[in-house]
């Protein structure tokens, strides 16, 4: 059985790294304007209490998240949209605050699921130790907005690792929810880490592979980069075509973000 509290550490570690970004901000700053269209930094810091909550839910009352669940696929994005709104208008501090109290709820909530359960959610469903990874990527790459939208440099951090695997683990879905069939091969991903480890995944003499620095995979699978303006190296059709649709989140196909130098 996988123990949870380191991966609850590193989710733990990363959301204070997000909360050290935001909370010396003023007013007009959390208004300001990140690279998701239409969206502020609070609306990213709102769509991360709300998905918390929504995960909270999961964990403890699947029945109610069947409802949110049948509501969502109404029309995904603006159920998402919505959910990033609902807090967006609200005082800095408050929601701050209820994402704080967000948080440490949800790290008790999926501490209390039972080894081997599975949760439901708007992808697979999943146990609790993937619903924890989940959520780190999703604010690691959050995260990336809100930094992007200060023009502060993160430093990566060892904590890629977990993004990264959701990203390798994502693969086939990627394919399913654009209608595609996925590669019955397995693909070889090979990523050099921030402190200069390898980390791989697949078998060594896979005929499909992805190599590169952990950083530009991960921005690459969150789609918070566009593949050309990362230093990927692939080998084979099929994880070259992989590589134009990657998305380690769940919900409809994003639609990624623009190369830097598009006019």
């Amino acid at each position: 059985m996988t123990d949870i509290r380191p991966l609850l550490a590193a989710l733990n570690a990363e959301s204070e790294h997000l909360d050290g970004l935001v909370a010396p901000l003023d007013a007009d700053q959390w208004a300001l304007a990140t690279p998701a269209e239409g969206w502020t930094i609070a609306h990213q810091v709102s769509h991360l209490a709300w998905t918390d909550r929504l995960a909270i839910t999961a964990a403890t009352d699947p029945d109610a998240f069947a409802a949110m669940l049948s509501e969502a696929t109404a029309s995904p994005q603006e159920y998402v949209d919505a959910g990033a709104e609902e807090g967006a208008g609200e005082e800095p501090g408050r929601l701050l605050l209820r994402w704080r109290a967000g948080r440490l709820r949800l790290a008790e909530a999926l501490t209390a699921v039972p080894g081997g359960t599975r949760l439901p959610w708007f992808g697979p469903p999943m146990r609790a130790p993937s619903m924890v990874t989940a959520r780190l990527m999703e604010t690691w790459a959050h995260g990336q907005d809100v930094a992007d939208a200060l023009g502060v440099k993160r430093e990566p951090t060892e904590r890629l690792r977990h993004v990264a695997h959701i990203g390798v683990r994502t693969r086939d879905f990627a394919f399913h929810i654009r209608g595609l069939t996925p590669p019955r091969e397995e693909f070889r991903v090979g990523l050099t880490a921030p402190s200069g480890d390898s980390w791989t995944w697949g078998p060594a003499d896979a005929a499909q592979s992805v190599t590169g620095p952990a950083l530009d995979f991960c921005l690459l699978v969150t789609q918070r980069r566009h593949r050309a303006d990362l230093d990927l190296t692939v080998t084979g059709e099929n994880a070259d075509r992989w590589l134009d649709i990657a998305q380690a989140f769940a919900g409809p196909p994003g639609s990624g973000r623009a190369p830097s130098d598009a006019a």
